[in-house]
């Protein structure tokens, strides 16, 4: 890997935290991937801003990651410098039926609050196990809901710290896509306008849906969610199942018994699991014409 001494410098004399040598696998739900060369957990905005100029300025690559539920990180690692918006940027507040929400906070604490709050909207979130920022930037969703429409405004950086905002009425919502891919931002804060409702009813319904959710997939197994996308016409799960391919391994990775859709880790290589994702993708595409799109986000460089 290119070395960036000068920039590590800089941060130390900025008082900005690195970590060389980072391990991701230990921040992401499949629990795969090589080190971080350098790795920064980001806690505000304004230091963030800070970091990412200095990155900008001395050449140094940034990788955004958020809660590493829909990553893949491989084998090798990830060259440059990885920023996680998590924990230590998760503040949630209210102002009349909005809810603002830093980027780290996790979806399901921002469906716990709106609930708690007697704002309905956000319980389809609620089982959702990425972070606000990660799930706006690619309209996340589940059980007929997604976060698009509930978003009214947007902040972040851009790639040299340089402060943004979008309304949400100006950002382009698609299926798991929006517009906010292609700006390059690194997103600070997320604002959802909600409606009045009844706490008691709300936490019934999230309760519902987390049931349907633990009943019919593998929460309980290292994962990074749905894999692939869903088709136009049908169902990645329902294409993988029809081809036979429910149990099928590489290595440590397999594809669920119980949900086909998911596939899940019980080893200790990413390759592996690549491989078995193009086994997936290759078979389906023979058998059923379909070719499947990966869901997951997979960064880094092999071994």
């Amino acid at each position: 890997m290119k070395m960036y001494e000068p920039f590590a410098a800089a941060c130390r004399a900025s008082a900005l935290p690195l970590e060389e040598g980072y391990p991701l696998r230990a921040c992401t739900t499949l629990r795969l991937g090589g080190p971080a060369q350098y790795f920064h957990e980001a806690t505000g905005a304004e230091s963030l801003a800070r970091l990412l100029a200095l990155a900008q300025e001395h050449g140094v690559p940034v990788t955004v990651i958020g809660r590493g539920s829909n990553l893949l990180v491989r084998d090798g690692g990830v060259p440059g410098l990885v920023v996680r918006v998590g924990s230590g940027m998760s503040a949630i507040t209210r102002s009349g039926c909005a809810l603002t929400a830093e980027a780290g906070a996790s979806l399901g604490a921002l469906a716990r609050r709106a609930a708690e709050e007697g704002l309905a909207g956000l319980a389809f979130a609620s089982g959702i196990p990425g972070s606000v920022g990660g799930g706006a930037v690619m309209n996340a969703g589940a059980y007929g809901g997604e976060l698009g429409p509930l978003v009214t405004r947007v902040e972040g950086l851009l790639p040299d710290g340089t402060p943004v905002a979008w309304d949400g009425a100006d950002i382009t919502w698609a299926y798991r896509r929006t517009s906010l891919m292609d700006s390059g931002a690194v997103l600070t804060r997320v604002t959802f306008a909600l409606t009045p409702g009844d706490t008691e009813q709300i936490l019934a319904e999230m309760t519902e849906l987390n049931r349907r959710r633990a009943e019919k997939q593998p929460i309980t197994e290292p994962s990074a969610g749905s894999t692939f996308k869903r088709p136009v016409g049908g169902f990645a799960a329902a294409l993988i199942d029809q081809c036979g391919l429910k149990g099928a391994s590489v290595g440590g990775a397999r594809v669920s018994e119980k949900h086909a859709g998911f596939l899940v880790n019980h080893g200790e290589s990413a390759a592996d699991f690549l491989a078995l994702m193009r086994l997936v993708q290759e078979t389906v595409l023979r058998e059923t014409g379909v070719r499947l799109e990966p869901e997951v986000r997979i960064i880094g460089v092999d071994a």
